[in-house]
């Protein structure tokens, strides 16, 4: 199935390429915890600092640089992203930022982009250094999404996601709504002592799922991509539902406990990703007066 329309262009300079630059990784992460209990705490907008003893107050952008490696040479059209994994991740991401500069410019503002940064083992931010194992994070100091690719295959095996493409764009979404969060002034609102099903973290985390569905009802309007399928919207569903904290919770421990939940349930991630889809305004992801 071709996703992408395969005349679309490619913006390879919202992707930097820091594949196989040999950061140095983390040591001791976690007390030696698996990279399902790191992914666990973190995923999907988590803050890595909490879990490597990153300090979040460097003051200091992360190292600038073009795309680079393969993406710039190999990723120029639609048709490429359609054969190619990064350069489909290019294209989701030119995608969600021409929908929320649009959005922005609708209503008399100004969106300001948010590279993603491809790395592999570990990555060094304005957040700090981070290693892989906490998963895809939005880092508010530099304002950049960061991502091994390794995570979708983790999706896989360890959270039994279904996967596929449009699980990679969900998961980006989904952090691109963190952005837009930090943009709004919002992001700050969650913090790792306000947990439990109806606290601002889990409220913060649903308003990204939100998020994620709106730009999902108008990514086809972006010029990037074919209208999406009834198959599209049940795997990002599928990936929401596989990160949820009840599952994420029955799975490692074999119960769960809402009191603890930072980022939702499976069927409250599924419902706010529905709202926004089903609404394609994010005035109706207001989740912070929501009775959830």
């Amino acid at each position: 199935m071709s996703r992408f329309r395969n005349r679309a262009k490619l913006d390879t300079s919202q992707v930097e390429d820091r594949r196989g630059k040999g950061a140095v990784a983390i040591g001791g992460v976690g007390g030696g915890l698996g990279i399902i209990i790191l992914i666990a705490v973190v995923l999907l907008g988590g803050d890595p600092g909490d879990l490597s003893g990153i300090t979040g107050d460097s003051g200091q952008s992360a190292p600038s640089g073009t795309a680079a490696g393969s993406i710039d040479e190999e990723c120029q059209t639609g048709e490429d992203a359609n054969e190619q994994q990064d350069c489909r991740i290019v294209g989701y991401v030119n995608s969600i930022q021409a929908y929320w500069t649009d959005a922005y410019a609708d209503r008399g503002a100004n969106y300001q982009d948010a590279r993603t940064v491809l790395f592999t083992s570990s990555v060094q931010t304005a957040c700090g250094q981070a290693s892989s194992q906490v998963g895809p994070f939005y880092c508010p100091g530099d304002q950049q999404i960061y991502l091994d690719l390794g995570f979708f295959d983790d999706l896989r095996s360890r959270f039994g996601a279904e996967g596929g493409p449009f699980a990679e764009a969900y998961v980006l979404a989904h952090e691109y709504g963190h952005h837009i969060q930090n943009l709004q002034g919002t992001l700050n609102m969650a913090n790792s002592n306000d947990q439990g099903a109806g606290g601002n973290a889990v409220r913060i985390e649903l308003q990204a799922d939100c998020f994620a569905g709106v730009w999902a009802n108008n990514a086809a309007e972006t010029g990037f991509l074919n209208p999406l399928s009834d198959a599209d919207i049940r795997v990002g569903l599928d990936a929401a539902a596989a990160v949820g904290d009840d599952r994420i919770q029955e799975r490692l421990q074999g119960q769960v406990n809402p009191e603890s939940w930072t980022h939702g349930s499976s069927d409250q991630r599924q419902e706010w990703f529905l709202i926004g889809y089903q609404s394609g305004q994010m005035e109706s992801c207001d989740t912070f007066n929501a009775d959830l």
